[in-house]
C-alpha cells in the first residue's frame, strides 16, 4: 500500500463486530473500532464522508443481501467487510453456503470502491474456541482467496496472539473491550498504509490468573447474562439485531450525524 495514503469516505458492513459492541460510550451508545477508524481519517481529510451500516446478530447471507448492495451504491474509497462468524459460531451451518454469500458480497462490493478491507477475526482463547476453531479458519481461507483473486487487503486479527487474550474480551465473551477495539482500528490504519502510531500487536502486562472462586463467578455470571439468553433466541429464531436499523445508514460528512 502507499504509505501515507488519502481517503475521503469509508463505508463499514457488517455485524456487531463493525457495530462497535462492546465498546461502551457514557450514554449507553457503542463507539467500536469502525468509528474509531473514521474519526483518524477525518481529521486528515477535510469534507471526510462515513457509514456505518452494521447490525448486530446479522448473518453473512443477510448482510450480503441488504448491506451490501447498499454499500456499493455509496462508492466510498474504502468499504470494510467483516461477517460470516456469526453463522461459523453456530450449532449447524453450511460453510459452503456461507462461502457462497461471502463471494457475492466481495463480487458487488470490490468494483464499487477504491479498496475493499477484508478481516480474518479475532478469537478469544478458551475451549469453546477449539471446538470452533476448523470452522474459522475455513472461514478464513475463503477470505484470503477472495482477497488475492479481487485485489482486497486482509487485516489478519486472528494471527495477532494479543487479541486472544482474556483480557481483551467483554464479559459476554463474544465481543472485544474498548482497548480491544482500539487496537482494531489501528491494525486497519496500518493495513491502509498510514503511518503506525501503536504496536497493535503488543501484548499486554504479565497479570497474575483470577483464582478458582473468582473464575467461577465470572462463568455463573455468564452463563446467566449472556449464555442463556443467546441459547434462547437459538431456539426461538430469533437475532439480537431483529428490528434494528443500521448504525449510521447515510454516507454524510463525518460531522453531520452523531456516532454511536
Amino acid at each position: 500500500m502507499e504509505m501515507n495514503a488519502s481517503y475521503t469516505s469509508l463505508v463499514a458492513v457488517g455485524d456487531s463486530f463493525t457495530e462497535g459492541m462492546s465498546d461502551l460510550l457514557p450514554d449507553g451508545s457503542y463507539r467500536g473500532w469502525a468509528d474509531l477508524l473514521a474519526a483518524r481519517l477525518a481529521a486528515r481529510e477535510p469534507g471526510f464522508r462515513y457509514a456505518n451500516l452494521a447490525v448486530r446478530g446479522k448473518l453473512i447471507g443477510q448482510i450480503a443481501q441488504d448491506q451490501a448492495p447498499v454499500a456499493a451504491a455509496m462508492g466510498a474509497d474504502v468499504v470494510t467487510l467483516v461477517g460470516g462468524l456469526n453463522d461459523a459460531l453456530r450449532p449447524k451451518v453450511d460453510m459452503g453456503l456461507v462461502r457462497d454469500h461471502l463471494e457475492a458480497a466481495v463480487e458487488l462490493l470490490a468494483p464499487s470502491c477504491k479498496q475493499l478491507v477484508l478481516m480474518r477475526s479475532p478469537g478469544r482463547s478458551g475451549p469453546v474456541m477449539e471446538r470452533f476453531r476448523p470452522r474459522m479458519e475455513q472461514l478464513f481461507t475463503t477470505i484470503d482467496e477472495l482477497a488475492a483473486r479481487h485485489g482486497a487487503l486482509v487485516v489478519d486479527l486472528y494471527g495477532a496472539p494479543v487479541l486472544a487474550d482474556p483480557r481483551m474480551w467483554d464479559a459476554d465473551r463474544l465481543h472485544l473491550t474498548a482497548e480491544g477495539h482500539r487496537r482494531v482500528a489501528e491494525a486497519v490504519w496500518q493495513t491502509l498504509g498510514l503511518p503506525a502510531t501503536l504496536d497493535w500487536r503488543g501484548e499486554l502486562p504479565a497479570s497474575k490468573p483470577p483464582g478458582w472462586a473468582v473464575r467461577r463467578a465470572q462463568d455463573l455470571s455468564f452463563a446467566r447474562q449472556h449464555l442463556l439468553p443467546w441459547i434462547g433466541r437459538r431456539l426461538t429464531g430469533r437475532s439480537s439485531g431483529d428490528g434494528r436499523p443500521a448504525k449510521r445508514p447515510e454516507l454524510q460528512p463525518y460531522g453531520d450525524a452523531p456516532l454511536s
